[in-house]
């Protein structure tokens, strides 16, 4: 009998050279690296949020939605969107020195030490994890790279890398890396505004065009589009560092 799932992600699927189909397990392995329960530590990071709910620059649903579109359509989103598909397209190709110059600028496009200390716990984490739990010579080969480099992995590239060695096709990845994010956060603002349950879920569903956006935009990225202009976001973390009460690590 032919699998469900694969006859659903079949269907209109096609786009250049990527996979014109996703498998069963490809897709529980990549809902099982963005579930809450896979260790990276996400939930203990607001990015910036704490500090804008604290000034009162987000203080509902509405405020919280637009500041996370602004972050994914101008801001370290669009940027760990970009990382993102080119890992997957540098692993596709195997071009190595080219993946090397992502890790390289994925570590260092960081505004401040909190979103580099975010960047870093989660990348090593998420490493860690898939080495031991689905092991990978992509991801050996990544970390031997960092090593020699003395270079911190960052999220986006590592998941990018396993997304192409699973066969993972880059979109499909890459808004499901960003929907994880954008869930994340919001949950964040349920604990801090704080926000309802019922609110957190129309709020996510109200991002989803803003997902989808911004992942077919990095589609035709590459690294020399990386850039920001949601300055309030680096504001908001380098305020957050000096802030007396805090939850979050960032």
């Amino acid at each position: 009998m032919a699998d469900p799932i694969m006859i659903m992600m079949a269907q209109d699927t096609v786009i250049g050279d990527e996979p014109c189909c996703v498998s069963a397990l490809a897709i529980l392995r990549l809902q099982s690296w963005l579930s809450p329960a896979f260790p990276v530590g996400a939930y203990s990071y607001s990015h910036g949020l704490e500090w804008a709910v604290e000034a009162g620059l987000i203080c509902d649903r509405k405020s919280l939605v637009e500041w996370l579109e602004a972050d994914l359509r101008f801001g370290s989103a669009r940027n760990d969107a970009i990382f993102f598909r080119e890992a997957w397209r540098c692993t596709i190709e195997d071009n190595r020195k080219r993946l090397l110059k992502v890790a390289a600028l994925a570590a260092a496009f960081r505004g401040t030490s909190e979103l580099s200390l975010e960047s870093s716990q989660q990348g090593s984490a998420c490493l860690s994890t898939l080495r031991r739990a689905w092991p990978d010579r992509a991801l050996d080969r990544l970390s031997e790279l960092l090593r020699e480099c003395d270079l911190q992995p960052a999220l986006a590239v590592v998941l990018g890398i396993r997304s192409a060695t699973q066969g993972i096709a880059a979109r499909i990845g890459l808004a499901a890396f960003l929907q994880g994010y954008v869930a994340n956060l919001v949950n964040a603002g349920v604990r801090l505004i704080p926000l309802g349950q019922t609110d957190a879920q129309l709020a996510i569903a109200e991002l989803e065009n803003a997902v989808l956006a911004a992942s077919k935009q990095a589609g035709k990225a590459t690294i020399e589009d990386l850039g920001s202009a949601a300055f309030m976001v680096d504001i908001a973390s380098s305020a957050h560092e000096t802030q007396y009460t805090r939850l979050f690590r960032s």
